[in-house]
């Protein structure tokens, strides 16, 4: 069975793309051949900036011929119908055969599709693939028609096997497939043919092309660390850049520069954004002082000088970057000492955040309100948390932001603390955006933790307000994560309170926001109104009204928050019903209370005791189901003692009393535990009530009874969690 080897090479393959698109190659070469009946033993994809390469192993050499037998109508039917027939077939009517059927002479069609060689399928899936990539963006280039990432320059395309290889025959615009490539564009341009993929790899490597991705990442890697430690240093980790680096260069190598003196004063933060922004290089700290002292930057060749001028020229690229980000933080250090941060956050006023909810300080004042109001609940000083609302935004002003959106936060925490804000002030600056995954901390100051809920709960309410919900995959403005956010923030640091208040409270402001937003594009006359307060005094404004649609949107964005606690419980292993099971329960607005209960039902439904008490429980809540709805009363009416039968009956109720007076307190005192472990009590009981009592019994008065006991069984478990929502 013979191999097959495909290259496509071409000029230079954006690095971000590259890890994809060797596995849309894998996918699509193989799903092809498999369509086209082939098969294989296994398949490898592999790139460099200037390859996509595919080695599929054990290819069968045809495909196989395939015989299909089609009945068709009765020998005797109308000629539209045998045509019609010969037309699906494509055969003639002295092709089909005459069968003898049970109600006749019927027609059958035989139809053999002969097999193909693996060159002629292999061509014809390779071009379909190439006309077809699904690259992020491509190009034409040339006369030609055919469109890829970058000028495609040479395709190779071989099936080789033990008597040899030979090319596939295959031209695609004016390409012809053959059995060469080149090698290091710098190093080694020359041409060479290869036999398969064995052959291929090692003279690739000659040639000092390296073509796994994954081996250059562990070269480089190995090889900066490897300087580093010799010198006393350490290389900050970069996975995101490491791949981007590798996916750059075919023959990595590794050169270690100092930044300039004038430079080690800068933020850690600011250098290694700097550094890895604008010229993929990688940090390096001295664990003694935990500055960022030295950079890696990895080249695409060797050099005599053993790359010396090519440090030099990254030394003056870099200065000048570097310069620029020192006068950033400067300047913006002038800022703060002039105006404060506050001052710096004046420009917000004129920074939209949404045409429908006004601008950045709009949504700033609705944070800063809703901060305050949760403060008391996380323990945290209102005014301090109001504070660093107030401010937790303002480096989106700075020079520095500007220029790094993605240091927007770790800016604000260095300006808050050169402005003498409180500490707690200035760490909400970066933790108010956390948790930003779900890796990612959640902050557990208690002024951070009632600046970032204020912020998610605002952008919550404030897109649901405006009818911004995600819909199926799409989620424009991460609303999913922010819910999750708030989710992660309340159980992680075991708050409690109602989330209802917040919520109302968000969504009455934001449907403020929305109504003066549209004041504003509607109407002329803004003289004194411009601000939401002024709107509020100035214009026919019906405060009931917004809090009528915040009660209309409210319970939608809390079931929002649900979905999103499911699946955070769902990756702990509690089941969707329990939690179901415990949603229909009064206070689910209060997370972390609904997931102690969670948790206690799930550990207590793993136990034989909550299995059995479960089936127990259904039993009678069907049968008294099926009562009510036959007899048209509900039997919920207080079952009496005195009409027991039996000992499991009286000892049933003995049970029920005991069960009811200790689940109670401990719910009352929220410990689902114990209270679960009451409920358990119960199991014993119920069984022997159900094997030895007949419900509907022929006297009236006893059948009233069990029923209405039944239904205390129910009420009882209700306590504690809707049990009808879990199954099984």
């Amino acid at each position: 069975m013979p191999d097959l080897l495909i290259e496509l090479f071409s000029e230079e393959i954006p690095a971000r793309m590259q890890a994809r698109a060797r596995e849309d190659l894998k996918k699509l070469v193989t799903d092809g051949l498999v369509e086209a009946g082939l098969t294989y033993a296994s398949a490898g994809a592999f790139s460099t900036p200037r390859r996509l390469v595919l080695s599929v192993e054990g290819l069968s050499a045809e495909s196989p011929t395939l015989r299909e037998e089609r009945k068709g109508p009765k020998a005797d039917a109308p000629a539209a119908a045998i045509e019609g027939f010969l037309r699906s077939t494509g055969l003639t009517r002295d092709r089909l055969e005459t069968r003898a059927d049970k109600k006749g002479a019927v027609l059958f069609a035989v139809v053999e599709k002969p097999g193909r060689p693996a060159p002629e399928i292999v061509a014809e899936v390779l071009e379909r693939t190439i006309r077809t990539f699904p690259w992020p963006k491509s190009m034409r280039w040339g006369t030609g028609s055919l469109r890829w990432v970058r000028p495609l320059q040479s395709i190779l395309c071989l099936l080789s096997d033990e008597g040899g290889a030979e090319v596939v025959p295959m031209t695609l615009d004016g390409l012809t497939a053959g059995n060469s490539t080149e090698g290091h564009r710098f190093m080694a341009p020359a041409r060479f043919a290869v036999s398969g993929f064995d052959d291929y790899r090692a003279k690739l490597a000659r040639a000092f092309v390296m073509l796994d991705a994954s081996e250059r990442e562990q070269a480089i890697w190995h090889e900066a660390t490897t300087q580093a430690f010799a010198q006393g240093l350490e290389v900050v980790p970069d996975a995101a850049l490491l791949s981007e680096v590798a996916g750059l260069v075919e023959w990595p190598v590794v050169l270690m520069g100092a930044i300039g003196e004038d430079f080690l004063g800068l933020p850690p933060e600011v250098l290694q954004t700097s550094m890895r922004e604008h010229q993929k290089f990688f940090s390096v700290t001295n664990p003694a002082t935990g500055r960022i002292e030295k950079f890696v930057t990895v080249a695409n060749r060797e050099t005599a000088d053993h790359g010396e001028t090519i440090l030099k020229g990254n030394g003056k690229v870099l200065s000048a970057r570097l310069s620029d980000a020192r006068f950033f933080w400067e300047n913006d250090l002038r800022t703060v000492k002039t105006a404060g941060l506050e001052g710096m956050a004046e420009g917000l006023k004129q920074v939209t955040f949404h045409n429908r909810l006004g601008s950045q300080a709009d949504r700033i004042a609705r944070i800063e309100a809703l901060a305050r109001e949760i403060a008391p609940l996380v323990g945290a000083s209102p005014d301090l948390a109001a504070e660093a609302a107030r401010v937790a935004k303002a480096d989106l002003q700075s020079a520095m932001v500007g220029e790094f959106p993605e240091l927007q936060g770790t800016m604000g925490t260095y300006y808050a603390r050169a402005a003498g804000l409180p500490e707690a002030v200035a760490q909400a600056c970066k933790a108010h955006y956390q948790p930003l995954g779900p890796s990612d901390a959640v902050p557990t100051d208690p002024v951070s933790g009632a600046v970032a809920l204020a912020d998610k709960i605002d952008t919550l309410t404030g897109f649901w307000a405006i009818d911004e919900k995600p819909t199926g995959s799409k989620d424009p403005f991460a609303l999913r994560r922010a819910a999750l956010g708030v989710v992660r923030l309340n159980l992680e640091n075991e708050l409690r309170y109602s989330l209802k208040l917040l919520l109302l409270d968000g969504l009455v402001a934001n449907e403020i926001a929305r109504q003066f937003t549209h004041f504003k594009s509607e109407t002329n006359a803004l003289a004194g109104i411009d601000d939401v307060e002024a709107f509020k005094q100035h214009v026919t404004f019906s405060l009931d009204a917004a809090k009528d649609k915040a009660n209309d949107l409210f319970e939608y964005l809390l079931a929002f928050f649900h979905d999103r606690l499911k699946v955070h419980l769902r990756e702990q292993g509690i089941r969707h019903d329990v939690i179901d099971a415990c949603l229909a329960m009064p206070g689910n607005d209060d997370l972390t209370l609904l997931v102690k209960r969670a948790e206690a039902l799930s550990g207590f439904l793993k136990t034989d005791d909550g299995t059995n008490l479960l089936q127990g429980f259904k039993r009678a809540n069907n049968i008294l189901t099926q009562a009510e709805a036959k007899d048209g009363v509900e039997y919920s009416f207080g079952a009496d003692p005195k009409f027991a039968e039996t000992d499991a009956e009286r000892a049933l109720f003995s049970a029920l009393e005991t069960a009811e007076a200790a689940i109670g307190p401990a719910l009352q005192a929220e410990d689902f535990a114990a209270a679960m472990s009451a409920m358990a009590a119960l199991r014993a009981p119920i069984d022997a009530f159900f094997e030895t009592v007949q419900v509907n019994a022929d006297n009236a008065v006893l059948r009233r009874n069990r029923l209405n006991m039944l239904h205390s069984i129910r009420a009882t478990c209700a306590r504690v969690a809707d049990l009808t929502r879990i199954e099984g």
